[in-house]
């Protein structure tokens, strides 16, 4: 956060157990694979940032929930109410696939292929007039695979999802969305040795935002500003930049 710097979960004092957690920083994430794993670590780390953003009065506060595309209600549920827990404030719930095409994808309301390439999840999504027509998702990121066979394998999992939606495409949406380019957002599309793999493969150039990893925060940012500037829904902000 600007001016606060990492907002992490404190450990616990030196009198209470670890419950398993280490002190080198390798204590088991809140949020894993996209689930929320740990809601009293959510609702601690929501807080800390919550006073150090908002202070202690948030009447009209506004807060953006983005989720993996694929999130069931029931998660997306489980999000809403930490949230809750954090006072009087407005909850808009939107994809982080559509958060990434806020920022990063043209102004045109056409098809939008946006591929998020993050630490534990791989994603693509293809977008038509800003809203989901189609969704893979792979549970496997940067995280979990070889250093070495990373791009192979990061691209090979990114084509296997593209060509699926490509054999299910019934009005041409996906072809639409290769020739405009595909949006690369996460931490995967910072390396070159993937995204030339990508363009190569696909015979199509490709989309970078000025910061891949952060694409999702940013465009969820925009979209909010959207909302405060002009009171406009997330659907109606979308495909491109706001208005």
């Amino acid at each position: 956060m600007p001016g606060h710097g990492l907002v992490t979960d404190p450990l616990p004092s030196s009198d209470s157990p670890l419950d398993g957690r280490a002190l080198d920083g390798d204590a088991e994430r809140p949020v894993r694979r996209g689930r929320i794993v740990d809601p009293e670590a959510c609702v601690r780390l929501l807080g800390r940032i919550a006073d150090a953003a908002l202070g202690p009065d948030r009447t009209d506060s506004v807060i953006v929930l983005s989720h993996p595309v694929l999130a069931g209600a029931g998660h997306r549920n489980a999000a809403r109410e930490l949230l809750a827990g954090l006072g009087p404030t407005r909850v808009l719930v939107l994809s982080s696939a559509r958060a990434a095409a806020a920022h990063a994808g043209p102004r045109d309301a056409g098809p939008l292929l946006v591929v998020d390439m993050g630490a534990e999840l791989t994603e693509v999504t293809l977008l038509v007039g800003g809203r989901i027509a189609d969704a893979r998702q792979a549970e496997t990121g940067l995280s979990d695979l070889d250093p070495e066979t990373l791009p192979a394998t990061l691209v090979r999992t990114v084509l296997d999802m593209v060509m699926s939606m490509w054999r299910q495409d019934r009005h041409g949406a996906i072809r639409g969305a290769l020739r405009k380019g595909p949006v690369l957002a996460g931490g995967g599309a910072l390396r070159p040795d993937v995204t030339d793999r990508i363009a190569r493969c696909l015979g199509t150039p490709v989309r970078l935002a000025d910061d891949p990893s952060t694409t999702v925060v940013r465009g969820a940012g925009q979209i909010l500003s959207s909302v405060l500037r002009h009171g406009v829904t997330p659907a109606a902000s979308l495909p491109g930049r706001p208005r």
